[in-house]
């Protein structure tokens, strides 16, 4: 899970993974910053790191990737996200599970805008199926 500024939206994420696919997934939290990355421990994330080098190096030993759309975009989330990281994310062989949220001035044509409970269950749903559960 990648998140930045308070780490908000990968609380919620991580928190609803450990919650219903406990064991079976192991959740590394990686934050623009240092109070992203703790919120998403205290959410029950099993490792965290923080920063730009954390990011690029950690995203290529994973499976997925999850976050919000920002993440792939250079210098969103207020600029905390780096060239360099969002290169790394963009091109790591990790599947990407995106939110379209729309905090970049990006939008996504064709998308549904929904709340966000219900794209944090999409994800789930997708993380299930991309680990046959």
């Amino acid at each position: 899970m990648v998140d930045g500024q308070g780490g908000g939206i990968g609380k919620i994420i991580v928190s609803k993974l450990k919650k219903e696919l406990g064991e079976g997934i192991e959740v590394i939290a990686l934050g623009t910053n240092a109070m992203a990355t703790a919120a998403m421990l205290k959410a029950g994330a099993d490792q965290g790191a923080t920063g730009e080098n954390a990011i690029v190096q950690t995203v290529e030993n994973v499976d997925v990737v999850v976050g919000c759309l920002g993440i792939i975009l250079a210098h969103s989330m207020l600029g905390e996200l780096t060239p360099k990281m969002a290169e790394a994310i963009a091109k790591c062989r990790a599947r990407k599970l995106l939110l379209p949220v729309n905090r970049c001035r990006v939008d996504i044509i064709g998308v549904q805008h929904e709340p966000l409970p219900s794209m944090i269950n999409h994800i789930l749903t997708a993380i299930r199926d991309l680990m046959n559960l």
